[in-house]
């Protein structure tokens, strides 16, 4: 988190409680109720659509983030991956670029931070492929600038955003963005988690009804 960013909905339920556990826990679960309500569905089938249509052609579906977003592309990446097995059809390709530590720290230390993605994507990714970007502040450097190579190489682009959408909003072709202020962090992992659960589950359902 940056130094000058605020939780400000968090810190007035916080306030408004008076301080009580109880109080709070429930505002938030409140809050991410309206959060949940707020998102274009639309968008959400769309993905769906992409995700289905990148298994259709063999092309590989990658995700990338950092911090608590590079445990929700390892989450995704894995979810998704499950399902061809878990309902006995075909498997999902799915890469999270945000696990394989000696490969991300050599790319860091020689290259520099922001090419830690960039490098890995020059090696596996291919035209069709698709590319799901993670970033509560849509504005992580390292993301963007994969994302500007995926397009390059002729991806598809999925960013799963906060705040504002940050860069990334304006850049990918399918936008899942989660408005929150500055600074809520918790509260956008948490949708983005269950993002990933709703589009997991439904094509397991979806390819258990074939």
């Amino acid at each position: 988190m940056e130094a000058n960013d605020k939780n400000d909905r968090l810190a007035e339920m916080f306030d408004s409680g008076g301080g009580d556990p109880i109080r709070y826990l429930k505002d938030y679960g409140r809050y991410l109720s309206e959060l949940l309500e707020g998102l274009d569905y639309e968008a959400v089938a769309r993905v769906i659509q992409r995700f289905d249509k990148a298994r259709h052609d063999n092309s590989t579906i990658f995700f990338i983030g950092n911090g608590g977003s590079a445990a929700t592309a390892s989450h995704f990446s894995q979810d998704l991956g499950e399902v061809g097995r878990k309902t006995g059809t075909r498997c999902f390709r799915t890469l999270s670029l945000t696990d394989n530590v000696s490969y991300i720290t050599a790319m860091g230390n020689d290259y520099g931070y922001d090419k830690i993605f960039t490098c890995q994507l020059e090696n596996l990714f291919r035209e069709g492929d698709v590319l799901v970007a993670i970033s509560a502040s849509g504005n992580s450097a390292n993301v963007v600038e994969a994302v500007k190579m995926a397009r390059r190489m002729g991806g598809s682009t999925v960013a799963l955003v906060g705040f504002d959408g940050g860069g990334l909003k304006g850049l990918c072709d399918h936008v899942l963005h989660v408005v929150t202020n500055k600074g809520e962090y918790g509260p956008v992992e948490d949708v983005h988690m269950v993002l990933d659960h709703m589009i997991s589950t439904f094509l397991a359902l979806a390819n258990m009804k074939c």
